[in-house]
């Protein structure tokens, strides 16, 4: 049996409250879940291999950019609200190796003056913004095509 080949690994991760996608704000958010988006992410890209991760807790967002931050391709970054707050989570962006790209679900330019200030964009190689869940996809394109 042969095993599966995949030229690029990229982790998503996603901060506070995107386990509630789907239900959370749908005006804002949308009415599909992560987890269903995730799996169209997997079947249109089979050539990535990807790993999903989500947690409401800031700390676990930094353990888990320290460990995938040094050997995967890329890193797909919604901090949710962190990143509006957490000096920490851009540091720990700013210590790892790995490329991340900050997404965020609805554009935060539009929204409240407080989500227009990120404490982890000066880390990342960029920002993507306001395409609902396909700015995840848009993501992975920014890799796949070494945009970034």
């Amino acid at each position: 049996m042969f095993s599966k080949l995949f030229y690029m690994k990229i982790c998503i991760i996603n901060g506070p409250n995107l386990n509630l996608l789907g239900r959370r704000e749908p005006g804002v958010y949308g009415v599909s879940s992560f987890e269903t988006f995730y799996e169209s992410l997997i079947n249109v890209y089979s050539d990535v291999e990807f790993t999903y991760y989500q947690t409401n807790i800031e700390g676990e967002i930094i353990d888990k950019l320290h460990e995938v931050g040094f050997s995967f391709d890329g890193i797909i970054l919604n901090a949710g609200g962190y990143t509006h707050t957490s000096v920490a989570v851009g540091d720990a962006v700013k210590a790892i190796s790995t490329p991340v790209v900050e997404v965020h679900i609805s554009n935060i330019y539009a929204r409240e003056d407080f989500r227009s200030i990120s404490m982890i964009s000066a880390g990342t190689k960029g920002i993507i913004t306001g395409f609902g869940l396909e700015s995840y996809r848009l993501a992975v394109e920014s890799f796949r095509q070494q945009i970034i």
